[in-house]
C-alpha cells in the first residue's frame, strides 16, 4: 500500500521550470554587489531594528551538538580526536590539543548553504555556469567567505505550535497559507532582510520516537512559499530539517526549495537547526521575532559551513 503524505499540490516538471524563471533574482542586484544575492535586502535600518528587537539579553543556541556517532541520519559522522594530551608533554605549559573535521552538508550538522552550493539546470546563482566557476579547489562565486558574519532580525515559524501538535509528521508541507495563519496568530509580519526559521518539531519527534532518515520524508516547506518569500524580501530561510518537505511535490526536482532559494534567488539556507529551546523561549515571551546573529566560518571558496547561530531576546 502506498503511503500517503500531506506534501502537495505537485506540480509538473515543466511547472517548476516556469517557477524558477519567474522567482529567480539574477537581474536584481547590480553586477559588484550580485554575489550577496538576498544579503543585500539587510541594510543598516535592518539591523539596527534587529538590535532594537533585544530586551532581556537572553541567548539561545541552535547547533546541534557535533556528532561523532554514525546512525540513520548521519551516514558521514563528523571527527573530534585528541592530538597532543598535557601530561605527556613538557616543558611547562603544557598543552591538550584536538582535531575536528566534517563533511558537513546532510542532516546531522547545523550548517550554512552558500548560494554556489547547489546547481540547477547546470547553473549557480546569478545564471553562473557551475563548470566554469567550481573546481575540486571550490568556489570562486558566491561562496561562503562573501556572505558572513550576518546579523538581522529572526523569525520563528512554529508550525507545529500553530496546529496544535508536538511536531509535524514527515512529508507535511508547510504552505503560503500556513505562513500567513501564523503571522495573524502569532501577531508578526515577515519583512525586509529577515531570516525566517521554519519549526516542524523534527528533533523532538527525534527523540519521542527515535531516529529515521530524513532524506527522503520531512516535513518542509512547499514550493510556494517562495513567492511570499520574493515579496516580502526575505534574505535567510533556515529550519530543523531542511527547508524542503519530503518526499518532493515536484516531478523530477529532489529538492526544490534549495533550487529555487540558492541558485535562484541566492538566498543562503540554514540546515538542521535546534530549535526546541527558541520554541520554549518564544512561547514564554510571546513573541517570535528577536534577534539572530550568523557567524559562518570564513572559509574561502567554500560552498558552506558549520554554524552555531544564536537568537538573542
Amino acid at each position: 500500500m502506498t503511503q500517503e503524505f500531506d506534501n502537495g499540490p505537485a506540480l509538473t516538471a515543466p511547472e517548476f521550470e516556469t517557477l524558477f524563471d519567474e522567482l529567480k533574482t539574477w537581474n536584481d542586484y547590480a553586477p559588484e554587489i550580485l554575489e550577496r544575492g538576498a544579503l543585500n535586502h539587510i541594510s543598516a535600518d535592518v539591523i539596527k531594528n534587529a538590535a532594537a528587537t533585544v530586551t532581556s539579553g537572553q541567548i539561545v543556541k541552535m547547533a546541534l551538538p557535533w556528532n561523532t556517532v554514525s546512525g540513520p541520519d548521519n551516514a558521514k559522522p563528523a571527527t573530534h580526536y585528541m592530538v597532543s594530551l598535557a601530561h605527556y608533554e613538557n616543558p611547562e605549559p603544557t598543552s591538550n590539543r584536538d582535531f575536528i573535521g566534517v563533511d558537513y552538508h546532510g542532516k546531522a550538522v547545523s550548517h550554512m548553504d552558500a548560494p554556489t552550493h547547489i546547481v540547477y539546470r547546470g547553473d549557480i546563482f546569478g545564471g553562473k555556469k557551475s563548470i566554469e566557476h567550481v573546481t575540486t579547489e571550490g568556489s570562486n562565486w558566491a561562496s561562503i567567505d562573501k556572505l558572513g558574519p550576518v546579523v538581522t532580525r529572526g523569525v520563528l515559524l512554529d508550525a507545529a505550535n500553530l496546529r496544535g501538535v508536538h511536531y509535524l509528521e514527515p512529508g507535511t508541507a508547510i504552505r503560503a497559507a500556513d505562513i500567513i495563519a501564523m503571522e495573524e496568530k502569532f501577531d508578526f509580519k515577515i519583512s525586509q532582510g529577515d531570516c525566517v526559521l521554519l519549526r516542524s518539531g523534527h528533533f523532538a519527534r527525534r527523540e519521542e520516537l527515535g531516529v529515521w532518515n530524513p532524506d527522503n520524508l520531512s516535513a518542509g516547506f512547499h514550493v510556494d512559499v517562495m513567492k511570499l518569500f520574493k515579496e516580502r524580501k526575505v534574505s535567510v530561510i533556515g529550519a530543523d530539517g531542511d527547508s524542503d518537505v519530503r518526499p518532493s511535490p515536484v516531478e523530477g526536482v529532489e529538492s526544490p526549495i534549495h533550487a529555487l532559494a540558492l541558485p535562484g534567488m541566492g538566498i543562503p539556507l540554514l540546515d538542521n537547526l535546534q530549535l526546541e529551546a527558541l520554541s520554549k523561549m518564544c512561547s514564554e515571551q510571546k513573541r517570535w521575532v528577536f534577534q539572530i546573529i550568523l557567524a559562518p566560518l570564513n572559509i574561502p571558496r567554500g560552498t558552506g559551513s558549520p554554524l552555531n547561530p544564536v537568537a538573542v531576546f
